[in-house]
């Protein structure tokens, strides 16, 4: 059964609103919210552009149904698609959609992992060391705690985790696993606790975070999915159409800036005087750097703290 958390708040939904409204006002306009979650922010375009259909994409079993629930009142304008984002061109083609005018990203981890303890997505509770954000398949973080290689474990932990003790981690599961599998998050906490050291774990947070964000990346390979999402899912945008990202660390905000900044820019040298027809930049930037939630809606919301948001609008179509 899906649980719904007592109150799920979308981070930056007035502003995420604000940037996609001015391309939802024909009848029929298409918005993909391909992380759908709990329905958040599609609840918040729906009701607020009444011309505008969703389709909204998750990997996710329990998060589509939960959405479903929560949208029941907008029956008709919906369309619920299972799948991964980085499968957005193909979701769209088969709805017999070329481009639409808009598309928005909320990355990470959703409301509903984190409050289904069962999922073993936090730290703070024990479970078993699940971490799919598809259940119906793939290797689980048990699975990658006691196969990986020690040099692999340790090479997820420093790039995914920016873990500065990984190797002392990665060395401490592998002895762990030893004396048998590491299937619940209570072992993992206990290891990584003992294998920092004591004057670095009175800073920076729980000693645990890190490796926790680091093995749900690499269990639902985040990074190498968005990489294959941004270009695909820009060129699904109408000229004219929008697409909004919302990041919450620094490795996916730097892919998104990385993909923003080289499509908004000419691939022509620097010092030409001209652009030469055709090759223009494919996307304008709507937003300058990355925006933030502001003090007030971290306060209502801790989990906006770390929230970077990033938006183009598409103004030509590659040759």
């Amino acid at each position: 059964m899906a649980v719904t958390p007592p109150e799920h708040i979308p981070v930056l939904v007035d502003r995420v609103v604000a940037l996609l409204t001015p391309v939802l006002q024909e009848p029929g306009a298409v918005v993909v919210d391909a992380t759908l979650g709990l329905g958040g922010h599609a609840e918040q375009l729906l009701a607020r552009c009444p011309n505008a259909h969703l389709v909204g994409i998750d990997r996710d079993p329990q998060a589509l149904l939960t959405a479903r629930r929560r949208l029941e009142s907008f029956a008709g304008r919906v369309t619920f698609v299972h799948s991964g984002y980085d499968r957005v061109s193909e979701v769209l083609a088969n709805l017999g959609h070329h481009c639409v005018p808009a598309v928005l990203f909320d990355l990470g981890v959703s409301s509903l992992q984190l409050d289904d303890s069962a999922r073993g997505f936090a730290y703070a509770v024990d479970a078993p060391l699940d971490m799919r954000m598809d259940p119906s398949g793939g290797l689980t973080a048990a699975d990658v705690l006691n196969t990986y290689a020690q040099a692999d474990l340790a090479r997820v932990l420093r790039w995914y985790g920016e873990e500065k003790f990984a190797r002392r981690i990665a060395a401490a599961v592998v002895s762990a696993r030893r004396d048998g599998a590491l299937v619940t998050s209570a072992q993992l906490v206990a290891i990584v606790r003992e294998a920092i050291p004591a004057p670095a774990r009175r800073h920076g947070g729980h000693p645990a975070k890190r490796t926790f964000q680091a093995l749900r990346i690499e269990v639902n390979d985040e990074l190498g999915a968005l990489r294959r999402a941004l270009p695909a899912s820009i060129r699904s945008v109408c000229v004219g159409g929008r697409i909004v990202v919302m990041a919450y660390h620094s490795l996916e905000d730097r892919l998104v800036k990385a993909e923003f900044n080289r499509q908004s820019h000419s691939s022509v040298p620097d010092d030409l005087p001209i652009v030469p027809t055709g090759f223009e930049p494919e996307l304008r930037l709507l937003t300058k750097g990355a925006e933030k939630a502001d003090v007030s809606e971290v306060a209502r919301n801790p989990r906006a703290q770390s929230v970077r948001l990033r938006a183009a609008e598409r103004v030509r179509i590659a040759a």
